[in-house]
């Protein structure tokens, strides 16, 4: 491997995170504060069924709404998957991490506030500007994630991570809180109908992300490039090239690629019961109003729960973490089958916000331990990436078998073997091992 010219990795330590101090780490933290808008308001709650709306009024039926709801959704996360690695590859080489969040950023905000002025019927338009909001979201979550290991020590990133979750529950929680209050009494904010509301709720997160994402880019300082001598001037070529080899140079990294196979499997369970939820409790009769108080609880929850999960990670390790939050989540599959009323539903709502954050905090924190700090961008962008390409045999399972059996209560229960065969793989994989080796190189 090419030398990195100006800084070592003990360069690197005394001359960089000797001046990190607590308003950059708090800076850092307030972007999942800033972000977490955008996933609860735009993908979770309130645009699907805005979506659905306005499918409906262009004449598509119910399923073919729903249908072209899921093919938008995917083609975010694909875009997002094949351009994540090599744009991860190019911030490390040129050093802009920032420079690469605040372009994502650009764009996530300008198609979010544009989703308030879609006309009636344009669920076309809003497909396009809902992928172009997500590409946003999850393209400066690579750069914005990257930053992690550079700005906490070994000692204290589980904490960080778990920290900034945390501040995103809050964050996204509260703004969702206002949000349904605007829908549900449109009237009493002096706003005409609930329509507008909704409409008012999608530029509310884009003033809301852009705000709060001024501190991250004030207090927290660039990392230094991983330029080397052989071709400057051409980060693209480089990004490429560098790309090229993350994928050879992954198994140097035995520990960390066997981490990253259990966070594909585990993920994946994690992320379908809250891509289905809804439409779970939709099918099981759970009214919508029910359905969006849950996800509000759900977030609320999550906060002191993700807290606890980070001290649990410095206590215990954050596999061990880890490894319990999946016990919780089969737990949560069992139930989920036997489900019946509202009370049930609030009842895993409650279940999912105690190990949702700490679940990723954890996962985020540990791969951030395992990974080169000069490479942290490149790999957290096939971390980012795989985890989405991953991330749909989960949905799919689902949907075959509610297929198969015309019902949805075994597509619950079959989400235990994504939880269990996670959990056995990351039982395997040897933590500090995996860190000596991130430090070697």
């Amino acid at each position: 491997m090419a030398e990195i010219v100006a800084w070592s990795s003990e360069t690197y330590s005394s001359k960089f995170l000797s001046k990190m101090d607590k308003r950059a780490v708090n800076a850092w933290c307030l972007y999942d504060w800033a972000n977490s808008a955008f996933a609860t308001t735009i993908m979770a709650a309130v645009f699907p069924p805005f979506y659905r709306a306005l499918g409906g009024q262009a004449g598509l039926s119910g399923s073919e709404a729903t249908a072209y709801w899921g093919y938008t959704a995917a083609v975010g996360l694909l875009v997002v998957a094949l351009i994540a690695p090599v744009l991860g590859a190019i911030a490390d080489y040129t050093g802009g991490r920032k420079r690469y969040t605040a372009v994502f950023l650009v764009l996530g905000i300008l198609c979010t506030a544009a989703l308030a002025r879609l006309r009636c019927g344009g669920w076309l338009a809003a497909s396009v500007l809902f992928v172009g909001g997500n590409l946003g979201f999850a393209g400066a979550n690579v750069f914005y994630e990257s930053l992690l290991p550079h700005i906490a020590g070994q000692d204290e990133i589980d904490r960080v991570s778990a920290k900034g979750y945390a501040l995103g529950y809050v964050g996204g929680g509260i703004l969702l809180a206002v949000n349904l209050l605007w829908i549900a009494r449109p009237a009493a904010f002096g706003l005409p109908s609930a329509d507008a509301a909704v409409r008012l709720s999608f530029l509310s997160v884009a003033v809301w992300w852009g705000v709060f994402s001024v501190p991250l880019f004030r207090r927290v300082p660039e990392p230094p490039a991983g330029r080397t001598g052989e071709t400057p001037g051409r980060p693209l070529r480089q990004g490429l090239l560098r790309l090229a080899a993350t994928f050879r140079q992954i198994r140097r990294h035995r520990q960390l690629l066997l981490f990253l196979a259990a966070f594909w499997i585990y993920n994946d369970g994690i992320g379908t019961i809250i891509k289905m939820a809804t439409a779970y409790g939709d099918e099981m009769g759970i009214g919508l109003t029910h359905m969006v108080w849950a996800l509000v609880i759900t977030q609320f929850v999550g906060i002191p729960f993700t807290f606890l999960f980070g001290a649990l990670g410095e206590r215990l390790g954050a596999k061990r973490g880890i490894l319990i939050a999946l016990g919780v989540y089969t737990l949560i599959s069992v139930l989920g089958c036997f489900m019946r009323t509202a009370a049930h539903f609030y009842v895993l709502a409650v279940l999912v916000g105690t190990v949702q954050g700490g679940s990723q905090a954890l996962s985020r924190s540990l791969f951030g331990a395992m990974v080169p700090k000069q490479k942290s961008a490149e790999f957290f962008g096939f971390f980012s990436t795989s985890a989405k390409l991953a991330g749909i045999a989960g949905p799919l399972l689902f949907a075959f078998v509610s297929h198969l059996t015309g019902a949805s209560r075994l597509s619950i229960l079959a989400l235990i073997a994504f939880f269990g065969a996670g959990a056995l793989v990351l039982s395997r994989v040897d933590a500090q091992a995996g860190i000596r080796a991130a430090r070697a190189e």
